[in-house]
């Protein structure tokens, strides 16, 4: 019997999500579906279907055989496997992600609402910003099982983190391991305790101030593209989208920071049942979705770092939640 292949369907065809369909379709984890809105002031143009089939001609380039459909209709997304939110107001020079998230989160939850009606069983992995408020706004909206909805964020923030420690000392990115935690951008935690290269520590190899630098540059690379393109970025955060969906898909089991609903773990919310909050932490992913969350001791620095992190997810989920008191 032949093997059914994986639908993946990305909301939002613009930069990220475009790049989203371009990363899966490259590593042919399945047919795709791209959809957008219309253009209010260009109703001709049909964006996502001339993204689709641009990115359909590659197939015999790039020796990938996945279906690719661009579609305005909701109903095409039926049966998907995974659901990729990335549709929101992106980020200009002089934003905050905060800033996003009175527009963002009426956006997500459109999408979320849709979500729930034509694919009541899938996995959704929400992009949009404010990340960490975003994701409980598609949790509560689809009302589906926690492990069933996260976040993209840690991924990404780990993806620069690493890249900037690897220019710092000249070695390949693949060799260098490290881990981030909190909330999305500049409440994220850094453990450079448990960061090394290929199993040297980071501390034997680095200076504090150096690693520091790092660190605080992995915190801003968002704005800092931000500053250099006028936009958001959107090569990094879809690369590390679609390598959240590869686990999934793939049943990989792998290890990689999300966005993953908490209550006792690290703190979030302990002895809240059913009252917790999205916050990056390792997680595994797998064919269910998160299938867990790793947890380890913190010292006390870190562990008042991540206290810190989860009180400003809290806020911002305060902040969606008198904006959308109906959500509960």
């Amino acid at each position: 019997m032949p093997t059914k292949r994986a639908k993946i369907s990305i909301i939002g065809a613009g930069n990220i999500g475009g790049t989203c369909a371009h990363w899966a379709a490259s590593k042919e984890l399945g047919d795709i579906v791209l959809l957008d809105i219309p253009i209010k002031d260009k109703p001709e143009l049909h964006m996502p279907r001339g993204k689709a089939l641009d990115l359909s001609c590659c197939g015999p380039i790039e020796k990938f055989d996945s279906r690719i459909t661009g579609t305005f209709e909701y109903s095409d997304i039926a049966g998907s496997d995974v659901v990729v939110i990335t549709a929101g107001l992106p980020r200009r020079p002089g934003m905050s992600r905060d800033d996003l998230v009175q527009v963002n989160a009426g956006i997500v939850k459109s999408c979320a609402e849709k979500v729930r009606e034509y694919a009541p069983e899938s996995i959704v992995i929400v992009v949009s910003n404010p990340l960490d408020a975003m994701v409980y706004v598609a949790w509560k909206v689809t009302g589906f099982p926690a492990h069933r909805v996260m976040g993209q964020a840690g991924a990404l923030d780990v993806a620069r983190y690493k890249t900037f420690l690897a220019m710092e000392l000249g070695v390949s990115v693949e060799d260098v391991q490290g881990l981030l935690l909190g909330g999305h951008g500049d409440d994220m935690v850094p453990l450079p305790r448990r960061t090394s290269v290929n199993g040297i520590p980071i501390s034997d190899l680095l200076p504090a101030e150096k690693i520091a630098a790092c660190v605080e540059r992995a915190k801003g690379g968002g704005g800092e593209v931000v500053k250099l393109m006028g936009t958001s970025a959107f090569y990094a955060p879809a690369s590390g989208t679609i390598e959240m969906v590869e686990a999934i898909v793939r049943d990989k089991k792998r290890v990689i920071a999300s966005a993953a609903y908490c209550e006792d773990e690290f703190g979030v919310a302990p002895g809240q049942k059913g009252k917790g909050y999205f916050v990056g932490v390792p997680a595994v992913l797998g064919a269910r979705g998160v299938e867990r969350v790793i947890t380890f001791p913190m010292d006390a620095e870190e562990q008042k770092f991540m206290n810190e992190s989860i009180s400003h997810v809290k806020d911002l989920v305060g902040v969606v939640r008198k904006l959308m008191p109906d959500l509960g």
